[in-house]
């Protein structure tokens, strides 16, 4: 088994609100974060792994085996600002050198689901110097895919080089499940192909589920998908016909004028905006928890 130190460097950007992975981006980044974690310490008692946001770039959880503490700290994460990758990784290998396993093997884990605009002769010279230092990358590249793909190929090249495989890239789209897809792939496999233990019955299903090994809780996510699905629609239609509304109020309104002559702008859109996105956010939550619990109770 490797002995692996894992900083695991998390999209915390505002393009994280985006609703192509259910139920956003963030709440689905969180479910495939949690994957990792359990993958990353389960297949070595003795492996540790840490934490850090790539925008407002931030160690959340120093290196640790303790798992309800990294997703306790993922969990408290809210988009909020743009993404410095450069920044991020250059913190997440300091740390990395700072590790108390120093037979430890390096590994840094980025998520990113919002475009890139770092530059590319930059990433290159960054890659360049983790593979000097033997630090192996895997990249999650979801969402703007058709905007980072090609820089991040030529990252992951520059760091495996010529005949180097120990750095990944999966490449998801939107409307498929990126826990699901991350299951599958090398990232979580690792580099002997072998699914760590506890991990061997969630690939491949809906919600990770097996419906034929627990067809209630199967056919209760499934329900509760349904559900916060319908409430969505329901609060996008009502904030929509409110929205609508107050366009038509202002309209028919007399002109309110600044000093300055710009009109000045009613509440009632912006307010209605706020409650949809802390609707959103409460029913992402309230999803995200109910497949932790599941997580949980697979894991035990």
């Amino acid at each position: 088994m490797v002995l692996e130190s894992t900083v695991i460097c998390v999209d915390n950007s505002d393009f994280m609100r985006n609703g192509d992975f259910l139920p956003s981006r963030i709440q689905a980044q969180q479910d495939a974060v949690n994957l990792i974690v359990h993958s990353k310490l389960r297949s070595n008692p003795e492996n540790n792994v840490a934490l850090l946001t790539l925008a407002n770039v931030q160690v959340l959880a120093t290196l640790t085996s303790d798992a309800p503490k990294l997703l306790s700290k993922l969990h408290d994460v809210q988009p909020n600002g743009d993404v410095n990758l450069l920044t991020g990784i250059r913190v997440a290998h300091l740390a990395l050198k700072h590790r108390q396993g120093k037979n430890h093997r390096m590994r840094i884990v980025v998520f990113l689901g919002s475009p890139l605009d770092s530059d590319e002769k930059e990433l290159i010279k960054l890659a360049k110097r983790l593979k000097k230092e033997k630090v192996n990358v895997d990249v999650v590249n979801f969402g703007e895919e058709q905007y980072n793909t090609d820089k991040l190929n030529r990252f992951v090249e520059a760091i495996n080089g010529k005949e180097g495989t120990a750095s990944r890239m999966l490449t998801v789209s939107g409307g498929s499940l990126l826990a699901d897809a991350l299951y599958s792939s090398a990232i979580v496999q690792g580099e002997d192909g072998a699914i760590p233990p506890g991990l061997g019955g969630a690939g491949g299903f809906e919600f990770g589920v097996n419906p034929d090994d627990d067809p209630e809780l199967a056919m209760a996510l499934r329900i509760s998908m349904e559900e916060q699905r319908q409430r969505q629609e329901t609060e996008t239609r009502r904030v929509q016909a409110e929205s609508a509304e107050a366009h038509t109020t202002e309209g028919n309104a007399p002109s309110r004028q600044g000093r300055g002559g710009d009109e000045l702008p009613s509440g009632t859109a912006g307010r209605a905006l706020t409650q949809w996105d802390a609707r959103v956010r409460w029913a992402g939550e309230t999803w995200s928890r109910v497949l932790m619990g599941h997580a949980q109770v697979g894991l035990d």
